[in-house]
């Protein structure tokens, strides 16, 4: 399976190409829990936070010229879902959408802290963290890699670290925290197709895209100017 992925909910805009396949059992070990396959084939990660619109596209065409497919070769997409900010998010939704709509493949929506989760191979308790300005973050806990907490957004003071042993995420953000660092700090291509692995291999009919804004944009309506 060949998968495009897209995140744009932190001020990197990310895009790559994967190639997805399910791992064989291991007929001697029958109660050994199998693990599919993902294999980044070319990724374009560009941090800048009013540049969504502007690279992502041109990043997603990178992706599949430097791989050597055309787009008609995709098998699915991936777009993170956020916790993010409006702007930026829905700029990888609309974009991952219009892919889908136009090759007539799934596009699954992924949380974006899954697919930073998803990249650190561990079974302790990790707290993922990235940047929800207003001096708040967006984050969520896991425990071997299941998503038990959040996502939530608040102040990082308003965040207890315990139980997580690890944090992950907004290089800016983990320093808060006095917990031993992992370096995943934004979603990467190869994480967000891992989280939705299991309904692209069974091909599951994705759910609606559903962003993950956590609290109202900044930008206002003339009628709510008004009030």
């Amino acid at each position: 399976m060949l998968v495009l992925a897209i995140d744009t909910s932190t001020p990197a805009v990310t895009a790559g190409v994967v190639s997805l396949s399910a791992s064989t059992p291991d007929p001697e070990s029958p109660d050994t829990e199998s693990q599919n396959t993902v294999e980044t084939l070319a990724v374009r990660v560009t941090v800048n936070p009013r540049a969504h619109a502007e690279v992502l596209t041109p990043h997603v065409l990178e992706c599949l010229a430097e791989a050597g497919l055309t787009p008609a070769e995709l098998n699915a997409v991936v777009v993170g879902v956020g916790p993010g900010p409006y702007t930026g998010l829905r700029v990888g939704m609309a974009t991952g959408a219009a892919f889908g709509d136009a090759l007539g493949v799934p596009v699954y929506g992924v949380c974006s802290l899954d697919a930073i989760a998803a990249a650190v191979p561990t079974t302790e308790s990790l707290l993922v963290v990235t940047d929800a300005r207003r001096r708040e973050i967006y984050w969520a806990r896991y425990d071997g890699g299941v998503r038990v907490e959040g996502p939530a957004v608040n102040s990082a003071g308003d965040v207890d670290p315990s139980p997580s042993t690890l944090i992950a995420g907004s290089a800016s953000h983990v320093d808060f925290f006095d917990l031993p660092v992992e370096p995943a700090e934004t979603p990467s291509p190869a994480g967000l197709v891992t989280v939705a692995a299991r309904e692209i291999l069974a091909g599951s009919v994705p759910a609606p895209l559903e962003p993950l804004y956590l609290r109202r944009p900044d930008a206002k309506t003339l009628a709510e100017r008004g009030k």
